[in-house]
């Protein structure tokens, strides 16, 4: 056996799970990564994994690999940025128990990421939110869960992670009504329910009647809903909605555009980036200066700010006080 098994289950178990206690989606995260690159590297040398050594995974390889992602798998530079991110965490980690591999590992390490276009944030106004709400149907159990779930994730801004996770027990009514979420990284933070959404939440927890344990919104047969069902039923009701409201039809409405929507709501309340920020669960303020960007309320107002074009430069001097009443006249 070569040195690259050994160490990259080290870097798995004492690493990973022991030092740094990563959450479980990070380990399935870098172990996919890891999965797809040892077997490109079969293809690309001919080798079985165990036989791989770590000068065989070097620069040119790293590179055509990630060429791989982008350009047969169809992934986006994100992904392809956040694959080596886990290929680059590993190698710091190789560099300390096997440093005879210096000269490979600072190759790969040299490996910048890649930039790429950052979109527009889309969100819905006020016309679109209350549209989206009324499209799913109150007499039916999924109507009326599905309701609960869209009014709960604009108001609170919770990622879909998060929201699937909830149970029954994280949810509290009474005064100062909020819910426990469990974010990335696992940071607890607690986000306060507006009067409007405890009277949703109440009515909905009347109906669920599940135990303290069980899944806040299940599935008919009990299961948390998963990551992929959330999105499908965000996009079945804004297809309904859309024949109310035709601006829908040129917006691509996902979970995630529910978060950007409550943030541009905080935003046009006046509340600050880094409340904004604590309220979301964001790690930097830096990741929350998108909403400063996309809030037309900030540009119009540095708009009106400036000068009009073509005026003369200088500070202003107000007019003679006797001259300025009979111009007034």
């Amino acid at each position: 056996m070569t040195a690259l098994a050994p160490v990259l289950q080290a870097f798995f178990t004492d690493r990973l799970i022991t030092q740094r206690n990563a959450s479980s989606e990070t380990i399935a995260a870098y172990r996919d990564t890891f999965r797809l690159l040892l077997r490109f590297a079969h293809d690309q040398t001919g080798k079985q994994p165990f036989q791989l050594d770590i000068d065989d995974l070097d620069a040119s390889l790293i590179g055509g690999f990630l060429n791989h992602l982008e350009q047969e798998r169809g992934n986006s530079p994100r992904t392809r940025n956040a694959r080596l991110g886990a290929i680059h965490s590993f190698y710091r980690f190789a560099a300390l128990e096997h440093p005879e591999h210096a000269h490979t590992i600072a190759r790969v390490m040299a490996i910048p990421t890649k930039r790429h276009e950052r979109n527009i944030v889309s969100y819905l106004d006020l016309d679109e939110i209350k549209a989206l709400l009324a499209a799913p149907d109150p007499c039916t159990w999924l109507g009326r869960r599905d309701h609960a779930v869209l009014v709960l994730m604009i108001q609170t801004g919770v990622r879909v992670s998060e929201l699937t996770a909830l149970r029954v027990c994280d949810v509290h009514l009474g005064t100062g009504a909020h819910i426990r979420v469990t974010g990335k990284g696992r940071k607890k933070r607690a986000t306060t329910l507006t009067g409007e959404t405890v009277n949703v939440m109440r009515a909905w927890m009347k109906e669920r009647r599940g135990q303290s344990d069980e899944p806040l919104f299940p599935t008919r047969q009990g299961r948390p809903l998963s990551r992929y069902t959330v999105g499908v039923v965000v996009s079945k009701h804004a297809a309904t909605a859309a024949a109310g409201c035709p601006s829908l039809k040129a917006k691509r409405i996902s979970p995630h555009t529910l978060r950007h929507t409550n943030a541009m709501l905080l935003r046009t309340k006046g509340v600050d980036i880094a409340t904004i920020a604590l309220w979301l669960g964001h790690e930097s303020t830096q990741t929350t200066h998108i909403y400063e960007h996309a809030d037309p309320a900030l540009k119009e107002q540095a708009i009106a700010r400036t000068a009009p074009l073509g005026a003369r430069p200088g500070r202003y001097r107000p007019s003679d006080t006797l001259l300025a009443f009979l111009e007034g006249l």
